[in-house]
């Protein structure tokens, strides 16, 4: 896998779905939210015809306010979970990522105020359409330390979703599996944003 990440959200479809993409154009991940669940529920594919499954995403809770995400290998081993932080994330969106060895990431929003012209200019009629070319929400993913792991951005795109991760210290095997596995259910969270 080579960075940066090209995260690009289907428009046209009835459950949300994320193909991610490597620096070279290989297709790296297909996620799926299942549609009609009481609780969260993503699959993460390692093809589009969803024929080999690598992990799958399950909410803790119905309401996913302060929800943990809990992140499982093909085989159903549990490897780390994703909190939301629902009082924290009313003005920054804020998560940790947790694996099952130890490590903890957090994940928080770069510019609150990107957010707010967001949902402010996306209400105006007819400007309102072009708000996702406009407004470009980031997020920082740092280690206990506060050192910057990854930064994930939404990039200008008329039509759909478009986000670039890229990485800015080496995270690998399983550590980098629950990492990524936490951006995207983080991602499909936030992804009306910008």
């Amino acid at each position: 896998m080579h960075f940066p990440l090209q995260v690009a959200f289907k428009r046209i479809a009835l459950s949300p779905q994320i193909r991610v993409t490597d620096a070279r154009g290989t297709l790296t991940h297909y996620v799926k939210q299942k549609l009609f669940k009481l609780k969260e529920s993503v699959t993460v594919f390692a093809d589009e015809a969803q024929t080999r499954r690598l992990f799958e995403i399950r909410a803790d809770r119905m309401l996913d306010f302060n929800a943990a995400y809990r992140i499982a290998d093909a085989s159903g081993k549990p490897i780390g979970v994703v909190r939301r932080h629902g009082m924290r994330s009313l003005w920054r969106a804020h998560y940790e990522i947790q694996a099952a060895d130890g490590l903890l990431l957090t994940v928080s929003e770069e510019n609150p105020w990107v957010k707010v012209l967001d949902g402010l200019v996306s209400d105006l009629p007819i400007i309102g359409l072009f708000a996702g070319y406009w407004f470009h929400p980031a997020y920082l993913l740092k280690d206990r330390n506060g050192t910057l792991v990854m930064r994930v951005q939404k990039v200008p795109a008329l039509m759909e979703g478009r986000y670039r991760i890229d990485a800015h210290a080496a995270l690998d095997g399983e550590a980098r599996d629950v990492v990524l596995q936490g951006l995207f259910m983080m991602l499909l969270l936030e992804r009306t944003r910008g």
